[in-house]
Parts: C-alpha cells; structure tokens; sequence
C-alpha cells in the first residue's frame, strides 16, 4: 500500500471523535487486516523498548560500565518521557499530522539507537532512553488507533482494549529472550533488536497510514513553558524513585534536593495552568471527586501490579534464578494476560466497567495472598498459578480503566483530552516505578527486622545451633584443612542461611501487604458501585399507582 492514504471523501458520521485521531471510515477486509498488523507491531515495539532493559537491567550495568544505582536512572529517564510525552504529542498530531508526528518521534529514537550503537556510553543510553520513551507513548497511541480502525464501528471499544493491553505484554515477553542473544558483544544483540523493531514499525506506518485527521493550529507560547516547568519536575521526581532504594532515601542529600526541586516546578505548573484561559492540563477537573478517585484508583492497582515485576522476580532472584530459568513462569503469564486480554475485550460495555476493575482487583489481591506462603524453597512452579492470575488481573484492568476515562472525557468535551491522556499514562507510569521503590524499600527493611528476629534465637550454646555448624564444617572439611578457617566458614554460611530466610519472610510480608492493597482498592471501588446504584434509584420518579 502507498504511504499516503488513498483519497476518499470522508461522511459526516466519519469525523473523528478526539482531537489528533484519525477519521473513521469502512475499510476493506484486506485493509482491516493491515491494521491489526501494524498496530500489533507498533504495540509490541512500545512496549520491548522498555522492557528488555529492566528485565536485564542488572546484568546491563556492567556492559555500561556502572553500578547497577546508576544504571536505574535508564529507567527513570524513560518513564519521566514516557509520562510527559503526551503533553505535546495531542497537540502535536491535531497541527503535523499524525503520519508526520510518527514518523519524527521514530526518526529521533532510531537516530539515537545508531548514536549509541557507535559510541556506547552510559550518556548516551540515557539519552537513547528518554527518545525511547516518547517515541513510546505515540506507538501506544497508534495502535490504539490502528486497532479501531481494524474493528467495526461497533467493536470500536473492544480495539481500544486489546490495543491498550498489547502494550503491557513487554515484561513477560522480554523475559522470553535468550540472555545470550540480547548479551552479544556488550548488549549490541539488546541495541540491534530494538533498531530492528524501529525500522520495522517506521516502513509499516509509511505502507500502511492511518486515515488522515483535522489539523488546525493548536499550539500556543504558553504551553512550552508548561512544558519546561512540568517534564524537569518530573524528571527529578522519577530520578528520585529510581534511585532512592540504592543510594537510600534519607543518607543522600542530592535526593532531598531533586525532590524539592521536583515539588517546587510541579507546583509551579499547576499554578501556571489555573491561571491560563485555554490550560494545557486541567487540574480543576483532575481535582474533581470523580476524576480524584479514578486517578487514584489507577495509580494503586499499578502499585499493586509490581508484585509481579518487584516482587515475584525479587524473589526468585534472590535464590540465583536468571531470566532464563524464569522462561516458563513469564510465558504462563504471557498466556494468561492474552487471555485476560480477549476477556476485557469480549465484555467491553460501558457499564461493566467498574465490575471488570472489581474484579481485576480481587485476581491481583488473591494471587499475592497465594505468593504469601512463599519459603525458601519457592521456585516458578510454585508461582505459576498466583503470577498467572496477576497477569490476567493486569489485563482485565489497564483498558476498561482507559475506557472509563474516555467516557469522563465525552462528558467534558474534546479540549480535555491532554488532561485525561497525560494524567492515565502518568498514574501507570508512576504508579509502577513507586511500587518497585517503595517494595522494595520495604522489603528491605523488613528483611533486617526479621533477621534481627532471627539471630537472637542463633545461640551457639544451643543444640541445634552447634549441629547445624557440624554439618557445615563436615561439608567443608575435605576443602578447608585449618579448623580455625573451616569455623569461620562455617559460622559465615550459617549466617548466609540466616540472611536468606530474612529474605524470604520478608517478600512473604510485602505479598501481604499488596494484598491488602488491592482489597482495599475492591473494598472502595465496590462501596462506589452500591452507592451509584442507590442514588440512581432514589433519583428515578416514583411509578404511578394503578
């Protein structure tokens, strides 16, 4: 197919909905067929740029030559873009174009993947990240709309389901990469699949464009100076959060300072914003009770959602597990958010929403009270069922969230759409990299407490305590001739054995913890479902008497 759309007078009832979204007329079946497969491709790209490099994000530090701390800021600097991306990118599609804003984003990201395939430097990786993570956000957009275009008119919602849910597949399908494919040659093998992915999706959109949309000039000065003030506040927010578990929050001071700094120019933008005639962000609705609870709401099941890619992956690495022994674990997981996916896209209705968010809140709750039993000996098969029902939680839950918001939005009008757009892709983006600090954060502090607990019960007056050293030193014995050596190890890996179980207990409290979470997110959302239906019915007229 060309790379410009096939000329067609566009009906009334084709225009499109939202501002920067392309018309909507009847396609061939060939056509349809072509944009679910650009649009599966788009979704699978935005979503493998990111998750191959946390996945293997540790192992990643080395090739770049710095502690795995540092190495953090990669993720950072990708979700801080990936958050503020949508700021400009509505507005950007509604005055270029949507073909146009596509294509640049990409032609940015693909410049600096070459940039950092000639000159590999941690710099430049940062910078490769933070083009990644817009050229992210408008791939989620495309396939979304790619997707709506695939389906008809009125399996519209069920594509922006499945195209919302394609791109939370890339943690589970970066799990499934060989580590020696991506590790080739100081991670040129990771740097090569992702040009790859680019290049690919680049010639796709050109082959098969979307239909064009209404451009008008939409642009204003002060919305780059919103812009300023709101993406460095969010990048000092993210650096903090990706950071702060390792450097630890309280003994590093440059922390305290991006902190304020990130409070300071948020708080600036909000100030700008309600003084403007025509805001960029509206934080008067944002501040509405409705619009309040479904941020936060949002924001706590993507908390919630990294006991999966914190907590359970904590876990098995602790006990020396790679990601290629985690393969079968994450393709059930895979599996089952497929799965959810074409259940949330199969009951899509407007009114079903809050039920299928219940629910997705009731799987997370019930597959994290299952990884509460964990022991020392937990491996994959013992988390297969908990981290499959996460996964299906996690798909049920990220589109009708989207959809609920889109239907907030048709009440408000189309000049909203920035607003809802960056504060959806903000509560998901934040909401993941906060569970991973603050779990782990808490599980570190957990562990301590629980090996403290542990130790005053280490007696080596006691029984148990002295066979247990017998049995290690037996096990030395033939490799340590000194008894003076073979005592100190053997004490050196009671006290290992000792951390490990702290370990353990720990992940054990914060799986109880996101439990609670996510019930008391089902708690609330299940008292804001009978509350709606009794004000309902007492607003509805009394029927008259026979």
């Amino acid at each position: 197919m060309s790379s410009t759309y096939p000329a067609h007078q566009f009906a009334p009832h084709e225009r499109p909905g939202f501002p920067g979204s392309p018309f909507s007329p009847a396609h061939p079946v060939a056509r349809r067929v072509a944009y679910a497969a650009v649009g599966v491709l788009a979704g699978t790209t935005a979503a493998l740029s990111n998750a191959l490099v946390n996945v293997n994000l540790s192992s990643l530090a080395g090739g770049l030559g710095v502690y795995v701390a540092d190495a953090n800021l990669l993720v950072g600097a990708y979700v801080a873009a990936n958050a503020c991306a949508n700021l400009f990118l509505v507005k950007a599609r509604t005055q270029f174009g949507i073909l146009a804003t596509s294509v640049t984003l990409l032609a940015v990201y693909i410049a600096a993947l070459c940039w950092q395939l000639a000159f590999p430097s941690f710099t430049v990786a940062l910078l490769a990240r933070i083009a990644s993570g817009f050229a992210a956000s408008g791939l989620t957009t495309l396939t979304i709309y790619n997707l709506m275009q695939a389906m008809p008119a009125p399996l519209r919602l069920a594509g922006v389901c499945i195209g919302i849910s394609i791109t939370q597949l890339g943690v589970p399908l970066a799990r499934l990469f060989p580590v020696d494919l991506l590790a080739i040659s100081h991670w040129r093998g990771l740097e090569l699949i992702d040009l790859a992915l680019a290049l690919l999706t680049a010639c796709a959109l050109l082959a098969v464009p979307l239909p064009p949309n209404e451009r008008q000039r939409v642009f204003e000065w002060p919305d780059f100076l919103t812009l300023s003030l709101w993406l460095p506040g969010i990048c000092c927010l993210c650096a903090v959060l990706s950071v702060g578990r390792y450097y630890w929050w309280t003994d590093t001071p440059v922390l305290g300072l991006a902190l304020c700094a990130a409070v300071v120019l948020i708080a600036l933008t909000v100030l700008l914003e309600l003084h403007r005639a025509r805001p960029l962000i509206r934080f008067d609705w944002i501040a509405t009770q409705d619009m309040f609870r479904y941020a936060l709401v949002a924001l706590l099941v993507r908390f919630a959602l990294a006991e999966q890619t914190y907590g359970a992956v904590g876990l098995l690495s602790s006990g020396g597990l790679n990601n290629d022994q985690l393969r079968l674990l994450f393709l059930l997981v895979f599996i089952a958010m497929l799965v959810g996916t074409a259940v949330a896209a199969a009951c899509m209705a407007p009114e079903r929403l809050p039920y299928m968010v219940l629910a997705a809140a009731l799987f997370i709750a019930l597959g994290a009270w299952i990884d509460s039993s964990v022991t020392n000996l937990s491996r994959p098969p013992q988390l297969m069922l908990s981290q499959a029902l996460i996964g299906f939680g996690s798909a049920l839950f990220v589109g009708p969230a989207l959809i609920y918001g889109f239907g907030r939005l048709m009440q408000r009008g189309p000049d909203h759409m920035v607003t809802l757009v960056v504060l959806f892709s903000t509560t998901q983006n934040l909401g993941g990299l906060l569970g991973s600090s603050v779990l782990s954060s808490l599980q570190f502090s957990f562990a301590r407490q629980h090996a403290a607990a542990l130790s005053n019960h280490l007696i080596y007056g006691d029984p148990q305590t002295a066979a247990r050293l017998q049995a290690g030193a037996a096990a030395l014995a033939s490799r340590l001739p000194d008894p003076a050596v073979l005592g100190n190890q053997a004490s050196a890996a009671l006290l290992q054995a000792l951390n490990r179980e702290a370990d353990v207990l720990a992940y054990a409290d914060v799986f109880r913890l996101i439990c609670a979470v996510a019930l008391a997110v089902a708690l609330y959302i299940s008292y804001i479902i009978v509350h709606n239906r009794i004000r309902r019915r007492q607003n509805q007229p009394t029927g008259s008497q026979a």
